[in-house]
């Protein structure tokens, strides 16, 4: 035997209704306890009928029209033959419901014993119109009220149940009527024949009541979800269902706003073992989640996250509560007196002060009730300090096989802790069943994200980004992470989400992802315009988890939103140097920020593109050796040039090369100028711990001051021809020495350059290839030979790569 109940939200309409009836004809054992409460929204209504009544509010008797019409159309729908009498059954109890209230709008009273047999007719008229539908689809049942089962105390609204006349009159009753029984969930009865309710799921309850005392082999709990999910996927949409849930574990859950359940109501059935089963009435093949009396040691450790979106956190401070007794006692004597709520409590050990939310309605009222019973505490300076502050959130990490595994606590707050949320006050009982923790409410949806990827998904981690710039380093990066989507996600078990993108012109956000791969045709196709501090606010307003910020443009105007990133726990990862070859100060303010909002600043492709060289700088710092002197030949363009002037070719010719083949800028001269080699050095010295500005690098400019002054990009092309005889002259003077060309960046006892050099065969940098970057360092441990880092060092692909090394850098890093 098994019991069903059936909630409100699966019997909310006809189409419902008929999903439910499909439901139980599909059921083997025929002879079926199924509990019902009222239709969705109803019990809400009746319980405003009766205050309306109260006020004497003549619109109650227009709702209760509508009421008893929405009834009779569902009645109507179900039964297209045979409605006539269910009809006259609903419209008695209305008529009886009427006679109570128009009672309630004489007398001016509102008493909970009326109250609970207004609200009793809620689950009437669903049961009624269900028992009689079955009966005319030939499926044969009886309708019973549960007041005729269940006696109770007269706690009206929230009533106790007498178990030993319950159960007798329970067994009694199914002992003599073997057909299916439709049960009224939620009412009872005192032993005067007064209609009870039994509070917060009582249907729930009723059904659990009937099992226990029946020792049914089941109880199912049917809703509108597949069971007790990981977290609300309302907010966390990679929420999913568990499969089992311990009795304890659900309390918590339940405790902290998970309201699948209410679990107390389903006591009675677990003390007697019964399995506990919730199920999706709108996904009826899902196996749904199985409460269970204890965990299995092989089980998840974690089981859920909740929360309470919006509380108060009161504090309580002074040096005159240290090693008092009776300050605790006396504290919360005074609020539970007056039914203020503790929601959560947590004390410094040294007794200097007390923290506790409580629902924001009660706060102001909490204040003035302990500053009235410390008076004389607070006179005396004892007591110096009672706050109250508002918008925060309590999350619950919840889980009984916690206390069995290491480290959780500490994965909780890294991951917090990294995504940049703090949080301001912690609890944890000794039985470590929950852990729970108060955040500002602003960051409620990406904390349980967060965490979500953290204890549920260690196999899989989102990381959210947005990318202004997508030409041809930020086109290619692109393309890049489309092709590589799926190695990533299968080898790295990282998602990569694109959530924001722009150009010059034009932006786009979608908070679900962009498809990368159609990601430019989406923004060709947005009418919203870009306009860099919108696009950035609205990074920020998302909130997202793990989100990384990528600058893929030239622009000295975007850098300038770093810092408030940064300071907004959103890593960076750009190729952009801007920032970091500017003043020194900024260069480190950024430094200093990123670490102090637990995010990442990358920026591995300033030079060298894919090539390691910033990061192996790093690591030799961080390993306590010292740089003395860096070499090295740091763009791949003008890489390029110079080995094609070794090969014959003019330096006009070298340099229309190198653009056609997207080595150079769009511009050549920023790379021939020389500028922008000077920046990759500068972001070097900085790199080996040394305070150094761009005005100490001497450059060597290669091209003339005229060349310099010509606006368009084709006149200053045709005219670089001026310059070939020069650059002839010194290939073949070089020549005569069996030396090369090269365009060097060199930092050494505190003086800086990037000029063109001659070097000798033997010089690691004489056999450069193509577009190769080559670097050679000197340190206390490299002081004979230099580390060598040589490979390509141009073009978007590159670029792109190096890139996307700092992405996967920064998302292991940030989960």
């Amino acid at each position: 035997m098994k019991v069903f109940k059936f909630g409100g939200s699966s019997i909310g309409n006809t189409k419902k209704i008929e999903n439910v009836i499909v439901i139980l004809s599909s059921m083997k054992d025929k002879n079926l306890i199924v509990v019902f409460s009222a239709l969705k929204g109803v019990t809400d209504k009746l319980i405003s009928l009766g205050h309306l009544a109260l006020q004497q509010n003549i619109k109650y008797k227009t709702i209760l029209v509508k009421l008893e019409k929405m009834h009779l159309n569902i009645i109507n729908e179900l039964n297209k033959k045979n409605s006539t009498i269910i009809k006259k059954k609903i419209s008695k109890l209305f008529l009886e419901l009427t006679e109570i209230l128009h009672g309630v709008y004489l007398l001016k009273e509102l008493t909970d014993r009326t109250l609970d047999h207004i609200m009793s007719f809620g689950e009437k008229f669903s049961c009624l119109i269900i028992s009689e539908t079955l009966k005319n689809r030939n499926i044969d049942n009886d309708y019973v009220e549960a007041n005729k089962l269940i006696t109770t105390d007269s706690n009206f609204t929230n009533a106790n149940i007498n178990f030993d006349k319950t159960n007798k009159k329970i067994i009694e009753y199914f002992r003599s009527h073997k057909k299916s029984q439709i049960v009224t969930g939620f009412i009872a009865e005192n032993e005067k024949g007064e209609i009870t309710t039994l509070g917060r799921g009582g249907s729930d309850y009723t059904a659990s009541i009937l099992g226990a005392a029946l020792n049914v082999e089941e109880i199912q709990i049917w809703t509108d979800v597949n069971g007790i999910l990981t977290a609300d996927p309302k907010k966390v949409k990679q929420a999913y269902t568990l499969p089992k849930i311990t009795y304890e574990e659900a309390m918590e859950l339940s405790h902290f706003g998970a309201n699948v359940i209410h679990p107390p109501t389903l006591l009675p059935a677990l003390k007697k073992k019964i399995k506990i089963i919730i199920k999706n009435s709108f996904d009826p093949k899902k196996l749904g989640t199985e409460i269970i009396s204890r965990a299995n040691d092989n089980s998840c450790c974690i089981k859920g996250i909740s929360s309470i979106d919006n509380i108060s956190v009161i504090n309580v401070q002074g040096g005159g509560m240290v090693g008092v007794t009776g300050i605790a006692s006396r504290l919360f004597g005074v609020l539970a007196d007056k039914n203020i709520n503790i929601i959560l409590i947590t004390q410094a050990s040294s007794e200097h002060s007390i923290c506790f939310a409580v629902l924001p309605e009660q706060a102001n009222n909490a204040k003035l009730l302990i500053e009235k019973e410390f008076k004389l505490e607070i006179i005396d300076e004892k007591i110096n300090n009672i706050t109250v502050s508002s918008n925060f959130s309590i999350i619950a990490v919840v889980g009984e096989n916690m206390k069995k595994t290491p480290g959780i606590s500490g994965k909780v707050f890294q991951s917090l802790g990294k995504n940049g949320i703090n949080i301001h006050a912690i609890a944890q009982g000794s039985s470590e069943l929950n852990i729970s923790l108060v955040i500002e409410k602003k960051y409620l949806r990406k904390s349980l994200n967060v965490l979500h990827d953290a204890l549920f998904l260690s196999k899989q981690k989102t990381i959210n980004l947005f990318l202004i710039g997508p030409g041809l380093v930020g086109s290619e990066l692109l393309n890049l992470i489309s092709k590589q989507k799926n190695y990533i996600q299968n080898e790295f078990k990282i998602n990569i989400k694109l959530i924001g993108l722009a150009n010059s012109k034009k932006m786009i956000f979608i908070e679900n992802g962009i498809f990368i791969k159609n990601s430019k045709n989406k923004l060709f196709q947005s009418n919203k315009k870009f306009k860099a501090n919108e696009f950035i606010d609205r990074m920020k307003e998302l909130n997202k988890s793990n989100s990384i910020f990528i600058d893929c443009t030239p622009s000295d105007y975007i850098p300038s939103f770093y810092k408030s990133i940064l300071a907004s726990s959103i890593s960076i990862v750009t190729p952009n140097k801007i920032a970091n070859s500017g003043k020194y100060q900024t260069y480190l303010d950024l430094k200093n920020i990123s670490k102090q909002h637990n995010v990442q600043f990358l920026y591995g492709a300033n030079v060298g593109a894919a090539l390691p060289i910033i990061n192996t700088i790093r690591d030799i710092i961080t390993n306590g050796d010292k740089i003395t002197k860096i070499e090295g030949v740091l763009s791949g363009s003008v890489s390029y040039i110079f080995n094609s002037l070794k090969k014959g070719k003019s330096f006009s010719e070298s340099v229309l090369s190198a653009k056609k083949k997207g080595y150079t800028e769009p511009d050549p001269r920023v790379d021939l100028r020389g500028t922008d080699i000077a920046r990759k050095l500068l972001i070097l010295i900085r790199e080996a711990g040394i305070k150094f500005e761009m005005n100490q690098i001497k450059i060597e400019n290669l091209l003339t001051e005229d060349l310099e002054k010509i606006k368009d990009i084709d006149i200053f092309l045709d005219n670089l021809k001026k310059l070939d005889n020069k650059f002839l002259k010194k290939i073949e003077q070089a020549k005569k020495m069996n030396q090369v060309l090269c365009y060097i960046a060199k930092y050494e006892n505190g003086k800086a350059s990037v000029k063109i050099e001659t070097l000798n065969a033997n010089h690691s940098f004489y056999n450069i290839a193509e577009t190769d970057n080559i670097i050679a360092l000197k340190t206390k441990t490299y002081s004979k030979e230099p580390l060598v880092i040589k490979g390509p060092g141009a073009g978007p692909d590159f670029t792109a790569s190096g890139i996307l090394i700092d992405i996967l850098r920064t998302s292991n890093y940030l989960v």
